[in-house]
């Protein structure tokens, strides 16, 4: 079947409403989910927005903007982080007047908290930057967006998978989708497509990501010839519960939560002293692996402790709420009384299409290619650089979700429906087809557990070319593999076992650009570090790494970092 919409958004998550309330009532815009629109993983958020409001104590977008570059390692785009951080109270009020329920101060206003690497004047000490709703702030932001979008009409196709993007001449005509439901494929017919597909976390074996972070929107534009920016870049956070990779948000830590090793000693005072247990992730990721390697591990395990007792049971229960249920469902234990054991999980990606300050996306020659669109952590505008800072995540989503509709609305009378190719789903009814008659081979499913043991065996916190050379055989045997894989279910209707294994090309392909990122960057920067290249250097590597598929295999190829207020100096906490 075809359906036809002017806008098609795919991903229906903080960054794809966002858009798409925007758009709301000017144009016919749809947006399609693989799980049900609440169900989106940005609901998973726990600790909060950045913004500069000042209702606790004072702060400056200023010095927002500088923690969002030197938190980046000044791999950040300083533009992008400028409108990142003037927006932000403009933006955290829009969402109060829509019924985001946020924490108040007893003045009334939004209560805000310390988070990791927010700063006043410009790093000399912690400041209270983090507007929240308890420790459920992305589910209860997500949640009203969608109230919002049902408001306004806006139509969504929940359970259809993105299994291609259809582009004519180099522009966007549309996509095809699988509706989950009943096993059909169609195209849906569009003059834009913003592309909202979140990160793909499920790349690693330990993840915070939820099943559906596959990649599938970031594959598909690197199919389709779109070069994909950073992809070096993986940030993992700090405080996962051990052996799980559920998060422990740092919302833990911005109450008074302190890590300890296992001789009972805050460490963090070691390797940061001023701001302790509120550095940034990728540092205090690797100040954990540091004092697992040295010995300092829990019963000398690979995981340290978080330490929640001293905070009582009245502010658990209402500030970290949430968390304290993870941690009695999970692990048994009472944070009122109980250690818990955590260690470094994959939780973001810095890296992803390449797009403009207002969403479009770029091709090699920093072009913008017509009716492509791309926000959240799908895209690549570089406002994180090399390691993002804790509560900008939500707020990129809707800063940049809403400068994305902005654009589209005012682009949209220019751009005419493209004509879609003869038989344009052929190619995926084919490769649908393929699968299920296929009698011999291997199963998805032991082919993306072996891609996530290797990629966090040896592209994790830590690494150097001997793992990241083992980890691109490995990588390219899994791929030459994927070709025979067979499936179970050859049904139609809710056929999860075909919807894995086509995912499973998405990441397989995008941990083999990971690899080749990370082997070709001879430095350490941000939550890319290189033990046999332990400094950032800037003479060389001061630029954004760029992977774009050929005929002939990969190409990479790099552009300049936009630096505009702040100059690259010692990274220091």
């Amino acid at each position: 079947m075809i359906f036809k919409h002017d806008i098609l958004i795919v991903g229906a998550g903080l960054a794809g409403l966002r858009a798409a309330v925007e758009m709301a009532g000017i144009a016919d815009v749809a947006l399609i989910s693989k799980v049900f629109s609440t169900r989106s993983h940005s609901g998973a958020a726990q600790g909060g927005i950045a913004g500069s409001l000042g209702n606790e104590e004072p702060d400056s977008w200023e010095w927002h903007m500088y923690d969002t570059v030197k938190g980046g390692d000044f791999l950040t785009d300083q533009d992008a982080a400028e409108v990142l951080a003037k927006d932000a109270s403009r933006a955290i009020y829009e969402l109060e007047h829509m019924g985001v329920p946020f924490n108040r101060t007893p003045a009334g206003t939004i209560a805000q908290r310390a988070f990791g690497g927010h700063t006043r004047d410009f790093g000399k000490a912690p400041v209270k930057r983090a507007c929240h709703a308890a420790d459920r702030t992305g589910r209860v932001i997500m949640d009203t967006l969608y109230f919002e979008s049902l408001r306004k009409g806006i139509k969504v196709y929940e359970e259809f998978y993105l299994l291609d993007l259809i582009m004519k001449e180099d522009k966007v005509a549309g996509i095809v989708a699988y509706e989950l439901a009943t096993g059909a494929v169609h195209v849906i017919h569009s003059r834009v497509v913003l592309l909202a597909t979140g990160g793909f976390g499920k790349v690693y074996k330990t993840t915070s990501n939820c099943f559906a972070n596959t990649g599938d929107g970031v594959y598909l534009a690197y199919r389709a010839g779109v070069p994909l920016e950073d992809m070096e870049f993986v940030q993992f956070h700090p405080t996962g519960i051990y052996g799980m990779g559920v998060l422990i948000s740092e919302a833990a830590r911005g109450e008074g939560g302190i890590l300890r090793n296992a001789k009972g000693e805050r460490f963090m005072e070691k390797y940061a002293p001023n701001l302790k247990d509120l550095a940034p992730r990728d540092v205090i990721s690797r100040a954990i692996y540091e004092e697992i390697r040295e010995g300092r591990g829990i019963d000398k395990r690979d995981f340290v402790h978080l330490d929640l007792t001293h905070l009582g049971k009245e502010r658990l229960a209402t500030k970290l709420s949430e968390i304290s249920s993870f941690v009695r469902i999970y692990l048994g234990l009472d944070p009122d009384k109980d250690l818990i054991p955590v260690q470094p999980t994959c939780h973001y990606m810095m890296g992803g299409i390449p797009t403009n300050l207002d969403g479009q996306v770029l091709d090699e020659n920093q072009q913008v290619i017509q009716g492509l669109y791309a926000a959240g952590e799908c895209a690549c505008v570089s406002v994180h650089g090399a390691n993002r800072l804790g509560c900008n995540s939500l707020l990129d989503l809707v800063v940049f979700g809403r400068r994305a509709g902005k654009k589209i609305i005012q682009e949209l009378e220019s751009l005419a429906f493209a004509s879609l190719p003869d038989q344009s789903d052929k190619s995926t009814l084919t490769k649908i087809e393929r699968l299920k008659r296929r009698q011999n081979g291997e199963k998805a499913g032991a082919l993306r557990t072996e891609m996530q043991e290797t990629m966090t065996a040896y592209c994790s916190v830590f690494r150097n070319k001997k793992d990241l050379n083992k980890a691109l055989d490995i990588l390219k045997s899994l791929m030459e593999r994927y070709e025979n894989v067979v499936i179970d279910n050859r049904g139609f209707r809710f056929n999860t076992d075909l919807m894995e294994a086509i995912e499973l090309e998405s990441l397989l392909n995008l941990s083999y650009i990971i690899l080749v990122s990370a082997m070709t960057r001879e430095e350490s920067r941000g939550a890319h570090f290189r033990e046999d290249y332990p400094e950032r250097d800037d003479q060389n590597w001061l630029k954004h790494t760029l992977n774009r598929k050929t005929e002939n295999g990969y190409r990479l190829f790099y552009k300049p970092v936009t630096v505009t207020r702040f100059e690259p100096k010692p990274r220091v906490y």
